[in-house]
């Protein structure tokens, strides 16, 4: 009787995908492009505002973008804000030697431009309360931030292959939403950087697939089915997020179409040979899931387009 192959262990894991890091690192490096957050925000919009400078308070009617654009680019800011819990989380899980460590600063240092580019630019346009956003960044990163799969090496990488490529979308879209055509450049820029990081962690765990296969596939279940953005702490994010899907700008449709789908495609998930009795259980829990998912995202559909209908017949 066969034996059945004994799972990698964390410390075997990280040692087997060092090349493929490495290789991963170096073609990141060559691909990603160099740019400046100061050359994406439109100062002359600038003014100062109240306090120590005697400018003008903020006003509502002082922003010009919608206001689901508004809730989505506070979001997006809000969970770029909260790097240093994600560098500690993925320090953890990668360690911080050789061409880990190396991944670990680089994806840290990119990232930072996120939060500088996206918060200049609404400071600066007067696109939200600069009083309210500050009190919600403060709250929000004082809250911390624990990865739902703790240190597991597998699960975080499979974790942001997906996040990576949810986030991007939402960038895209968001910018699309507002109405402004520098704002729309600007998220533009900043989800071509998710879209490197997203192509990182994807090929690592196509690599991850190739090394101990069962186990992967029960990493990926269980983060699909799991699946929240890091950002779900914010306050009022429920609310927030509705109005963003209901916005289209990120909804349960893109999740299961744009986000899920095209990885696991890559992945090969459904045609993988050689899994385990548990990778087996596994991929089968995952094809539930996203027969699930996919019929969730009709109904979302179906009812969003009736509230729609409902209102352009009122006349809204």
């Amino acid at each position: 009787m066969a034996s059945t192959p004994v799972a990698k262990s964390r410390f075997e894991l990280l040692m087997e995908l060092e090349p493929v890091v490495e290789r991963e690192l170096d073609r990141h490096l060559a691909m990603a492009d160099e740019w400046f957050p100061h050359q994406y925000v439109p100062w002359s919009r600038g003014r100062d505002y109240d306090g120590p400078l005697g400018g003008e308070e903020w006003r509502p009617e002082d922003s010009a973008i919608s206001p689901e654009a508004r809730e989505a680019l506070i979001v997006n800011l809000l969970t770029e804000d909260n790097l240093p819990g994600y560098h500690y989380a993925i320090s953890r899980i990668f360690g911080r030697e050789g061409a880990w460590g190396a991944w670990v600063n680089r994806w840290t240092a990119e990232e930072n431009r996120h939060s500088t580019v996206i918060r200049d630019y609404l400071t600066v346009t007067r696109a939200v309360d600069p009083v309210a956003l500050e009190r919600a960044r403060m709250r929000h990163m004082q809250g911390g931030y624990e990865p739902d799969h703790g240190e597991d090496l597998l699960r975080g990488v499979a974790y942001v292959s997906f996040q990576e490529l949810a986030t991007r979308v939402s960038h895209r879209n968001t910018g699309k939403a507002s109405g402004d055509p520098v704002c729309e450049q600007m998220m533009a820029r900043v989800a071509k950087d998710e879209n490197l990081h997203m192509i990182f962690y994807r090929n690592l765990l196509e690599a991850a697939f190739q090394i101990d296969p069962g186990q992967t596939m029960r990493a990926v279940t269980d983060v699909v089915k799991a699946f929240q953005m890091p950002g779900h702490t914010i306050d009022g994010f429920l609310r927030k997020s509705v109005a963003i899907a209901n916005a289209g700008i990120y909804d349960l449709r893109l999740h299961h179409d744009d986000v899920l789908m095209p990885v696991l495609r890559k992945w090969k998930v459904f045609e993988m040979s050689g899994l385990t009795a548990e990778g087996e259980r596994a991929r089968q829990e995952l094809g539930e899931f996203l027969e699930q998912l996919d019929a969730a995202a009709t109904r979302f559909e179906t009812r969003r387009a009736e509230r729609r209908a409902r209102r352009a017949a009122r006349g809204e």
